[in-house]
């Protein structure tokens, strides 16, 4: 598939370096000292006021190595498919996590529906490809579109752990129903959308379409399929405990 030629010389300078080689990606970790000063003094501060939820700090800051630090962030600047699965696990991992460290109380209270519209038009919206492709060539934006995903993200969680267990159930389904939605277009797009990654594919085996349409499964089947099992559980929840019998208490 021949691209403009315009995007085939463009120098993309993402903030996680550039694309890498499957020979010596695993040598990419990002020693962004800014990051690591952060995570750092946020550790730090977060043991001495609040040692109750060190342990969702902890979580949440490994995750945050996880994606930022080790060489999957630098994977995600030669695959879609990486950077896919980074957004996923921005709102379906990070965004919780950090809903337990700091507390739901750390969020506004926003009605449940609102903050479900919230996320996924944040996340529909850095999947533009023209939004994408800014934020792998400005830090800026990069960063932008990372604390946007996780920030709407959490609050919609915060939100969730709010709601009564029918709605709660009722915003999980809407979730797959968009990412679904979303993995759907993604896997069946002719063509591949996002400049990035036009010329960065090719050394992993994979076409950028190729690469777009596993991206787009991982979201549909994946995505969908973890807000799907929560949905079932949180209704069987909810079911079981309205099956309950109530027993009166025993009068004296």
């Amino acid at each position: 598939m021949s691209h403009p030629a315009a995007f085939q010389t463009h120098n993309w300078h993402p903030y996680c370096g550039e694309a890498p080689i499957p020979a010596h990606w695993l040598s990419h970790w990002n020693w962004d000292w800014m990051l690591l000063g952060c995570l750092a003094a946020l550790l730090v501060v977060g043991f001495t006021t609040s040692r109750a939820t060190f342990r969702e700090q902890l979580a949440a800051t490994g995750c945050t190595i996880v994606l930022f630090v080790t060489p999957l962030c630098a994977l995600g600047s030669a695959l879609f498919l990486a950077r896919s699965v980074h957004h996923l696990a921005l709102a379906l991992v990070l965004a919780p996590l950090l809903v337990g460290a700091v507390g739901p109380k750390a969020f506004p209270r926003i009605p449940l529906t609102a903050a479900t519209l919230m996320q996924a038009a944040i996340f529909w919206a850095w999947h533009v490809p023209a939004l994408y492709a800014q934020a792998l060539s400005n830090d800026l934006v990069f960063w932008a579109m990372q604390l946007s995903i996780t920030l709407s993200a959490a609050a919609w969680w915060a939100s969730l752990r709010r709601a009564p267990a029918l709605a709660a159930t009722g915003a999980l389904l809407a979730q797959m129903v968009q990412m679904g939605a979303l993995g759907a277009l993604l896997v069946f797009a002719g063509r591949a959308f996002y400049a990035p990654h036009w010329l960065t594919t090719a050394p992993w085996g994979l076409s950028a379409l190729e690469d777009q349409q596993v991206a787009g499964l991982v979201m549909w089947v994946g995505g969908g399929g973890a807000y799907l099992l929560l949905a079932s559980v949180m209704l069987w929840r909810a079911l079981g405990a309205d099956a309950r019998p109530h027993v009166a208490p025993r009068s004296a």
